[in-house]
Order: C-alpha cells, then sequence, then structure tokens
C-alpha cells in the first residue's frame, strides 16, 4: 500500500487554450498537513478545485490516487464520499438555516420519512463537542454567529461527512487572533487522530506553525516541495514571487502637504442597536499626500467610521466633514465620489465587484459617463483605458472580458482599486486593502499607495495587521471601542504603543 493518502500526479488544466495548471504534483500523508503556497493566480484554488471534484475527471490530465488507488471523480459526491472535503474561503452556510440544518443539509436524519429535529439537533451538539466547542446553541439560525463560530460550523460539517483530507482555503482572512489560535490548535488535534490536511493561506506564519510539508506552485506549475522543518518564511517567499523580497515595505519619499480632509466629532449609531454608538465623537485630519493608518482591535469601529465618511453606514450618523476647507455633505457614496472622495471596501466579494460582469467593466463602471455621448458607450475608448489599467496594476487576466469571479482574490483586488483611482480622488480610503492577498501582490499594492501620495493622494488606510499599518503609515490613528484612543507620528512607534492605546491604557500623543 502506498504511504501516501493522496498522490497528484502531473495534473494540468487549461481554460480557452491558456494553462492554468501545467505538470503539478502534491502528496499528502495520513495526519500530515502540506502548506500549499503560491501568489493569487497561481493555480492553487485551481488545482484543489480538480481535487474535490469541482472539476470532473476527464476535464484536466495526469492523475489523482487515493489510498492507492486511482481516483475517477465526476463530481463533489463523489470525493466526498471517499472522504476529501474542502472548506472554501467564502463560506458556504445558509444563514436562515440553524446549525444543525447546515451541518446535516443534504444528509438530515429522517423518522418515517420527515426531519427528525430532536436526532439532528442531539448529533449536531455531539459533534461540536467533539471539537471541544460548547458556545454555540444548534438550534439558533447560523448568522447569530461570527466568521470564526461558522467557520468552526464549517468544520463540524466536514467531520460529519467522514473527512479523511481537509482542504482549508484561506480559512483565518476574516477571523479575529483568538479565534484563529481556536482553529489552529482544532487542526494540530484532527493531525493527531490521523486526518490530514492541505492548507492554503497568504498568512505564512500560520502555515509554518501549522504544516509538516510545504509545496509551493508559481504561474501553475510546480516550483517545490519541501519539509518545512528545512525552510524559513523568506525562503517561502523567494519560491512563491521567484525573486528575494528583501523589505516587504517599500517606502519611498513623499511630500506631506496642508490639511486636505478633516472629520469633526463623528458619531455613528448600531444599525441593530440604535441606543449603542459604534463611533463616537471621532475628529482628525488628514493632509496632502500623507497615508493615515487606521488600528484598533476587531469591533473596535474602524470599519464604521470609514464607511461613514464614504456615505455607505447604514445607521444613524453625526458629525461635520471638509475637503480643503470647506464643508462638504456626503450622504450616498456618489456624493463622495463628486467630492473626490473613493473607498475600497473591506469585503470585496460584496461590496466591491459585480461578480457576473467582465473584469473591465468593473473597472470602468465609476467612470463611464467619460466614454459615453449621448447615452452610447465608446467601446473602443473603454477598451484602451481598461488595457492601460490592466497593465498599470499588473492585473493578471487572459481576458478583459472575462467574469471578474473568475479571478482570483488579489487580481479582483486591483480591479476594485483601478475602479477606485479612476475618478482620480483627492482621498482614498482603503479598508483592509490587501486581505485575502498574497505576498507579491500585497508588495504591488504598496508601491501603488506610495505612488499616490507621491502625486498628492492623501490616503486613509484601515488594517488588521499591525505591520502594513506600521510598514506604510505616515501616522496612526488608534480607535477603541468607537473612541479616538491615540493618535502617534509613526517615528520609532511600536505595535506595543499601538496596542496599549487600542486597550484604552493612557497612551495619546497628539500629532
Amino acid at each position: 500500500m502506498s504511504e501516501y493518502l493522496l498522490e497528484m500526479r502531473n495534473i494540468g488544466k487549461e481554460f480557452n487554450g491558456v494553462k492554468a495548471l501545467d505538470g503539478i504534483y502534491l502528496k499528502v500523508r495520513a495526519g500530515e498537513c502540506v502548506g500549499l503556497c503560491g501568489e493569487n493566480g497561481a493555480g492553487k484554488y485551481t488545482l484543489m478545485k480538480v481535487l474535490s471534484g469541482v472539476y470532473p475527471h476527464g476535464t484536466w490530465t495526469g492523475e489523482i490516487f487515493w489510498e492507492g488507488k486511482e481516483l475517477k471523480a465526476s463530481g463533489i459526491r463523489d470525493t466526498e464520499a471517499a472522504g476529501i472535503v474542502i472548506i472554501h474561503q467564502e463560506l458556504m452556510m445558509v444563514p436562515h438555516l440553524s446549525v444543525a440544518e447546515n451541518i446535516f443539509l443534504g444528509c438530515e436524519p429522517t423518522t418515517g420519512g420527515f426531519i427528525d429535529y430532536d436526532q439532528m439537533n442531539a448529533r449536531a451538539a455531539e459533534l461540536l463537542a467533539r471539537l471541544k466547542i460548547n458556545d454555540i446553541n444548534v438550534a439558533l439560525p447560523v448568522y447569530h454567529y461570527s466568521g470564526g463560530k461558522q467557520q468552526l460550523i464549517e468544520i463540524a460539517k466536514a467531520i460529519n461527512k467522514n473527512a479523511k483530507l481537509l482542504i482549508l482555503d484561506e480559512p483565518t482572512s476574516a477571523l479575529t487572533a483568538s479565534e484563529t489560535r481556536v482553529l489552529i490548535d482544532l487542526i494540530k488535534d484532527f493531525k493527531k487522530q490521523g486526518m490530514a490536511c492541505v492548507y492554503i493561506s497568504h498568512k505564512l506564519d500560520e502555515v509554518a506553525e501549522i504544516s509538516d510539508t510545504v509545496t509551493v506552485i508559481r504561474d501553475g506549475a510546480h516550483i517545490a516541495t519541501r519539509p518545512m522543518s528545512e525552510l524559513t518564511t523568506p525562503d517561502i517567499i523567494t519560491m512563491m514571487v521567484g525573486r528575494e523580497m528583501k523589505n516587504l515595505f517599500p517606502r519611498e519619499p513623499h511630500d506631506i502637504g496642508e490639511v486636505m480632509f478633516e472629520a469633526r466629532n463623528i458619531s455613528c449609531w448600531d444599525v441593530t442597536n440604535p441606543g449603542r454608538k459604534v463611533v463616537d465623537d471621532v475628529s482628525f485630519a488628514l493632509r496632502r499626500g500623507e497615508i493615515l493608518g487606521i488600528a484598533g482591535l476587531v469591533g473596535a469601529g474602524r470599519t464604521e467610521l470609514v464607511s461613514s465618511l464614504f456615505g455607505v453606514w447604514p445607521g444613524a450618523c453625526q458629525g461635520q466633514v471638509f475637503l480643503e476647507g470647506k464643508e462638504i455633505k456626503i450622504r450616498t457614496p456618489r456624493d463622495a465620489v463628486r467630492q473626490g472622495i473613493c473607498m475600497v471596501p473591506e469585503d470585496r466579494k460584496r461590496d466591491g465587484i459585480l461578480p457576473i460582469m467582465p473584469v473591465g467593466h468593473n473597472m470602468t463602471i465609476s467612470v463611464l459617463d467619460r466614454f459615453s455621448l449621448r447615452g452610447l458607450i465608446d467601446k473602443d475608448a473603454e477598451l484602451v483605458a481598461i488595457q492601460r489599467e490592466i497593465l498599470r496594476l499588473k492585473v493578471k487576466t487572459a481576458d478583459p472580458m472575462l467574469a471578474i469571479a473568475s479571478l482570483s482574490g488579489g487580481n479582483q483586488q486591483k480591479a476594485v482599486l483601478s475602479k477606485m483611482m479612476l475618478p482620480d480622488p483627492k482621498v482614498l480610503i482603503l479598508d483592509e486593502p490587501t486581505r485575502g492577498v498574497d505576498v507579491g501582490a500585497k508588495y504591488e499594492i504598496y508601491k501603488l499607495i506610495f505612488a499616490l501620495a507621491r502625486q498628492g493622494v492623501s490616503i486613509l488606510m484601515v488594517s488588521s495587521e499591525m505591520p502594513e499599518v506600521l510598514g506604510i503609515s505616515d501616522r496612526v490613528l488608534v480607535i477603541g471601542e468607537g473612541k479616538l484612543r491615540g493618535d502617534f507620528p509613526n517615528e520609532n512607534l511600536t505595535q506595543e504603543k499601538v496596542l496599549a492605546a487600542a486597550i484604552g491604557k493612557p497612551a495619546t500623543n497628539a500629532a
């Protein structure tokens, strides 16, 4: 019998004549975690679609061996029956169904031809208890729970399918630090029990902690498979991008001018609990060409603050906003863009892209008036602009008219950035601009941010990654429980000082 639970040999996959995968090898032993690393668009997700049966046998080349026998899956049902279960980055939950109903969706226990809810709830609770999860009510709708809890529910769903190999695609991209810790500890327990795991993440510290072996692919080709014990994080980065990256944050000199934007006494109220403030009397100024980072713990009110400034916060808001010394009123995103304020949202899937529309149209939708004459769009002029943007932002797409949903997360993010840069904003708000983006694409986005600052664009950036905030910001605001807890020049600023301010210690130093 083979020493490997899974062997993928010489896997190839083409789309319209373009090779997405070219000779990929992947091997996984029982009880082993393999970290699958590569830039956005490298082919990781395509490879996992081949493995999980999304792309059935015959639509790709090569061989897959499972428990020593060739696997020719015609769909996901076949791979799940074999014990291969994938948990996607975008969780496959039905929000208004209960936790138990989600866990047993498609395989509900029945008695006399009817769903046996008592049995289903009892078995769901038993599954969660096995995972040491005791704070979830299986009868409540899933939407009651955070992304981290929903991730654990997805894992319970996989265990219910008798998973032998768990494929985790960016499992912690939207989790808090404590939720991430719970998930990683859980996977370590699974390994001890003999379950195998393929772990896909751009968070290389997690890959290093949890993986026994690392496989790197680049541009659809297999680059290396090595024991994690022989690698460092910089080694993985070098293999991913094909070059050494000594400095992830390419700080470039840029002039900071007069005050461009000012927010005074901004307050926002919770949509579901209108008596609770989520932003409480926050004031700050942003200068021309300045990169102003906003740090804080999850739930601190950072996204609520910037959403209110762009006119998208759905709850009540109050306060004043000034642009170049004049008070402006922003009630909708259209108002904001017309005034010269643009925003890249935190959740690109939900708020940033139109998934079934082409890549190019997602870029130009913010400036269609530039290409229209008497109600008709000049397609040739629009295409020239699209191709220019694709080159400028290095968007990887075989065709600008492909649906944007077919692109990797990093390339989708570049398209959203393009959409918000085309109106030539005076102020650009970036909410988690590199979430779910690989290290190479991050570097390109950072260079773009510095280039915009050199051109005099004022940047307001929210990020949950402290090294990112400290790596590129000129100044850092710290938000905690909806209040401004700190305003620090980024000179010898430490993560410890920012965290102290975020949790409420008196550490404010006005810039």
